[in-house]
């Protein structure tokens, strides 16, 4: 092990918060983790995992503290009855089994919850639709019998919540989830009663549910107020030198902890394409000055020197972290033991906040065990099992080999790597090069890093092996992760079976990220973005910095239309009219390279235009028949060349096939499944 690092004693500090006490300052923020009340195996061992990798304190995601904060298909924490309390106090046990502190929070969604499941009215401080526009709900105005009920609820929770054991009792104000900020809002508060109106009367509640909480906590927990102190972007939103001060300066000494960030949720969880780390530090920095009580923020932390930097100059007391905490759940005990190379970086893609939308467990491209420590019993750091040790030769050094090959050589495996390019990493690589995509890299840097550390692991670049080869190499395994190319036929995502016609002719991403375009003259490109994500809005950047003109049209009714749930579509949209590209929706390509409005019917042939067609992808699997018809050859795919998918799916089937590979198991039982009801039951 490496000699201890004494640059970061601080971060292992004790933090008293009010009557408790923190073991170090790395704190393991509230997030939702996709398994719900409904799933709780799984969402206790996600957590459980983050206090054994030395995360100080490990904080429950928002937990509903009755029926009318249903928030429908997302599937939240429950706190609603005495029958939750067993489901918490696992959760708070299998916390504190490390010396964890557990925190949980404690939440009302007001006009952010549907009610759809329990058909109660939606509630709010004002009569307004709720605050999803696609949800064709309204709120009702709470009058006084009904603020009084949602205290009692309040309190209510939380003293079940101090029953189950949480030593931290969370009052939510943040993110535009939360009733209490809703009460804050002088835009969706338009009370003209006590509760309503000037500053004073908007604050109203959130002090009297304050003081709510820290009568139930009695001197035995301690009471966090998590709040949001701007809301950058919103015209009538809190701003950090305004009402949002304002509220800090007003309750300052009533929290035992401040924890403080940005809203709405695309502002608090931006991706690395359009903010670094740190980035909301600019907002949140003044609370310290006002209060005494120690404070925890976020901000994407994931460099050790910038953490410590952070306590030394008084900016935050506790280091918070969501995401970094899911893509290397032993992010601290890497630090204490002088194993900083060995941190998973988060990359800032928020994979991991798309599977909120669709209300599922969460995926991660760096971490592949996340939400399967329970249900497939991954450990992100402890080898998987090996039934013996083996030579295994994995053709291509992407983000899936690379994977695989990490997974082997932590069981103890003899592994080597043949990548036909001559620098690893594959799609990461050429995409980590394009505008703001530069963190895609850590994905590559991270595994040869690993590699590089074993005598049991060679990497071979510029080693395009062919069948013959790869027979004569003698590996006991053959695993295949050569990737995938793209499409220039005109076949994507809405565009299934129709080809381009006649003289057609398209250039593809692997076209422009191998340099097609770079010294060109200048000159006009229509990026089709028939994939829906990242890619075609990130080429029409590069090919705006390289001094030609964009423009982007899509079939869909958005720019970009994925990037919506990576809360990152909104950037995507106003960088690219900052950079004048035209944006077309609706706009289909047909198979004479014309384009036609989907609504309007009218014809658009963008005349002297060359086309970039970012469409579908075909697996690289050459290889695979010539290596089958050997007949005494085991060979296995992972990752793009298996089937195309994202980053994080790649290194996840390279994650997978590596344990497959070790220990077989019976493909009709891929996990364990949590089984909330037994129907021969009464």
């Amino acid at each position: 092990m490496p000699p201890h690092d004494p640059r970061y004693d601080i971060l292992f500090e004790p933090v008293k918060i009010g009557p408790v006490t923190a073991p170090n300052r790395f704190y393991a923020a509230p997030h939702a983790t996709g398994h719900g009340w409904a799933q709780p195996k799984g969402a206790i061992a996600l957590r459980a995992m983050k206090a054994e990798g030395g995360w100080g304190t490990v904080a429950m995601q928002m937990s509903e503290i009755s029926p009318d904060s249903d928030m429908a298909n997302h599937p939240m924490e429950r706190i609603w009855d005495d029958s939750d309390i067993p489901r918490h106090a696992a959760q708070v046990a299998a916390i504190k089994a490390h010396g964890s502190l557990a925190a949980i929070e404690l939440a009302h969604g007001g006009m952010r919850a549907r009610n759809i499941t329990t058909g109660v009215p939606v509630l709010g401080p004002s009569a307004l639709p709720v605050l999803r526009p696609e949800v064709p709900v309204q709120a009702r105005a709470m009058d006084k019998s009904d603020i009084r009920a949602f205290r009692t609820a309040h309190k209510a929770a939380a003293k079940r919540a101090a029953q189950a054991g949480y030593d931290v009792l969370y009052v939510y104000a943040a993110h535009d989830l939360s009733l209490l900020a809703h009460f804050l809002s002088p835009v969706l508060n338009q009370r003209s009663d006590e509760y309503g109106g000037g500053f004073e009367n908007r604050l109203r509640l959130l002090r009297e549910v304050l003081e709510d909480t820290l009568e139930v906590a009695a001197g035995k927990q301690a009471v966090a107020l998590r709040f949001s102190v701007a809301e950058p972007g919103k015209p009538d939103g809190l701003r950090h030198d305004g009402e949002g001060r304002d509220v800090v300066a007003a309750l300052a000494e009533l929290p035992d902890l401040w924890d403080v960030n940005i809203s709405g949720w695309p502002n608090d969880s931006q991706t690395a394409r359009f903010a670094q780390e740190g980035y909301q530090l600019p907002f949140t920095d003044f609370v310290k000055s006002l209060t005494s009580k120690p404070v925890v923020g976020v901000g994407r932390f994931t460099s050790p020197d910038m953490m410590v930097s952070l306590i030394k100059k008084g900016r935050l007391d506790l280091v918070g972290a969501a995401r970094p905490s899911i893509a290397d759940p032993f992010l601290p005990a890497k630090i204490r033991e002088g194993r900083v190379e060995d941190i998973r970086e988060c990359i800032g893609c928020n994979i991991c906040v798309s599977m909120d939308a669709y209300g599922l467990p969460l995926r991660c491209t760096q971490n592949p065990t996340i939400s399967e420590e329970w249900r497939r019993g991954w450990h992100p750091e402890t080898p998987a099992l090996s039934q013996k040790r083996r030579a295994h030769l994995i053709v291509g050094a992407g983000p899936a080999g690379l994977e695989c090959a990490v997974t082997l050589l932590r069981a103890g495996q003899k592994v080597t790597v043949a990548e036909a390019r001559d620098e690893p990493g594959g799609r990461v690589t050429r995409e980590a090069r394009l505008p703001g995509l530069s963190s895609w890299a850590r994905v590559r840097d991270y595994r040869t890093q690993q590699l590089s550390q074993s005598r049991d692991a060679d990497l071979f670049l510029a080693s395009r092996l062919s069948a013959a080869e790869i027979a004569e190499f003698g590996a006991d395994t053959i695993t295949l992760a050569t990737g995938a190319r793209w499409r220039a036929d005109g076949l994507g995502a809405s565009h299934l079976k129709t080809r381009f016609e006649g003289e057609t002719q398209a250039l593809t991403p692997d076209d422009i990220m191998k340099g097609a375009l770079a010294g060109a003259t200048p000159g006009t490109y229509v990026v089709y973005d028939d994939d829906h994500f990242y890619m075609a809005s990130a080429l029409a950047e590069e090919i705006c910095k390289l001094g030609h003109r964009a423009i982007y049209v899509t079939p869909q009714a958005t720019v970009a239309t994925w990037t919506d749930l990576t809360l990152e579509q909104d950037r995507i949209i106003a960088r690219l009219r900052d950079l004048d590209v035209a944006l077309h929706v609706n706009t289909t390509l047909r198979p004479d390279g014309q384009f036609e409005n989907l609504l309007s019917g009218e014809v658009q042939a963008f005349d002297g235009a060359k086309l970039v067609m970012v469409g579908a992808r075909l697996p690289c699997d050459d290889l695979l028949a010539e290596l089958q018809a050997r007949s005494e050859m085991q060979v296995v795919q992972t990752g793009d060349c298996l089937v195309p998918g994202t980053i994080q799916a790649a290194v996840l089937s390279g994650h997978t096939v590596a344990r497959g590979l070790l220990t077989p198991t019976d493909p009709s039982v891929l996990f364990k499944r949590e089984q909330v009801l037994n129907p021969t039951r009464q």
